[in-house]
Order: C-alpha cells, then structure tokens, then sequence
C-alpha cells in the first residue's frame, strides 16, 4: 500500500506513548496510524519498545482474520490495516452468544500461531465488527513463544480468563460449570500483577502522566 500523500481523517487516541489517527491514502483506502514523533523526549523509549513489541506481534499473526495487518513500522510511525467496527463497551454484545463463540475461536488461533495478547481485560480491544464478529487490537503488549511451553500456556488462560469475564457481564447465563472453574482459578501472574505491576501503573499512569483508561473505556467522572 502506497501511503503517500496519505492525510489524517479523524483523531481516534492520543496519550504521552503517542498519537493513533484514522488515516487515508491518496486512493482512499483507510488505514491506522500510530505516530511516535511528538513524544516527549523522555518516554520516546517505552514508547518506542511498546511500537515494535506491537510490530513483532503483527507479523506473528500476518494473514489471520479479525486482526490488524501489520503495513509499516519504521521505528517512529507504525501502520496497520483499519477494521470497521466498534469497541465491545460501545456496542455490548448482550446476549450475543455467537459472538463469544466466534471470540474464543479467534483467541485459539493467536495462541497456535504463539502469540498471547496480555490486555484482554480491557474491553477497548474487543471490537465488534459492523457484521458482528469479534476482532482484536492494540498488540502493544502482545508476548510471543513457543505455543505449547508452560509459559505460554499460562498467558493463553489468562487471555481466556478476560473473555469469560466479558462473557459474564454480556452473556451470565450462557456460562458453563467448566468456564466458572476458569474464572474461579486465578494464576500467580495476575497475583504478581495485582501485588505489585499494578500499583506501580495506577502511580505512574495517574500521579506522573495524569491520565487513567479505565480498563480502556476512557476516564470516567
């Protein structure tokens, strides 16, 4: 895809590790651009990591449906192919069960191909596509690994874990005995995360650089 004399259509984020606008090229075609050149000099570096960490995730799962398709990533700017949909806290899929079926089909097709999102829980990556069908963004955090090593096998049920979360609060009586015993078991990573990640991230996100996502459905009064 030729993106030059590409121009901005619509601002969709924008946070201190960069800027995410809906994009055009010159024939049209949309696209998502996230752009690390403004910056401010003193986070270009996680910044930086979080845009290839998001990069190296794409190419992972090149050609799978319902993703994004990694089309650029020079070290400042990432693109990536545009999916028209909405985020799951903007068109719930209340007592969509196909939806959740079709969801847990495409988490099973991340994990064969290695890869496990790691930031399932915020509802800001579930799409819901204009047909309905589940998609998934926002690979910042994405970890790669042999598919079958206990490691990722463990981020794969906690990926697993999210969606039977979201699964609860949309579709509670569609929950099976076995999905409850998976929400009832919670690993030593989510332990971990709680005890000690998570403090750390309220502390910076909220006291240095004065914004909160709220599980990605935005600040809230």
């Amino acid at each position: 895809m030729d993106h030059s004399g590409s121009v901005e259509v619509a601002a969709l984020k924008a946070d201190s590790f960069g800027r995410i606008a809906l994009m055009r090229t010159g024939d049209g075609a949309p696209f998502v651009r996230r752009d690390l050149r403004h910056v401010p000099w003193w986070l270009r570096l996680p910044a930086w990591w979080l845009a290839r960490r998001e990069a190296r995730g794409l190419r992972t799962v090149a050609g799978m449906a319902d993703v994004p398709q990694l089309l650029a990533w020079d070290g400042r700017v990432l693109d990536r192919s545009y999916m028209a949909g909405d985020a799951m806290y903007q068109r719930p899929p209340r007592g969509d069960i196909a939806y959740f079926r079709r969801a847990r089909r495409l988490l099973q097709q991340l994990h064969r191909r290695g890869l496990a999102h790691n930031d399932l829980a915020k509802e800001a990556n579930w799409l819901v596509l204009e047909d309905g069908r589940p998609a998934l963004i926002d690979f910042q955090l994405a970890v790669r690994g042999r598919p079958r090593s206990r490691w990722m096998r463990l981020l794969a049920r906690e990926d697993l874990r999210h969606l039977l979360k979201h699964k609860r609060t949309y579709c509670p009586g569609a929950i099976t005995p076995v999905e409850r015993r998976v929400l009832r078991r919670t690993s030593w990573v989510r332990e971990a995360w709680f005890a000690t990640g998570k403090p750390v991230y309220r502390f910076v996100t909220r006291r240095i650089l004065k914004w909160e996502d709220n599980e990605g459905q935005g600040p809230k009064p």
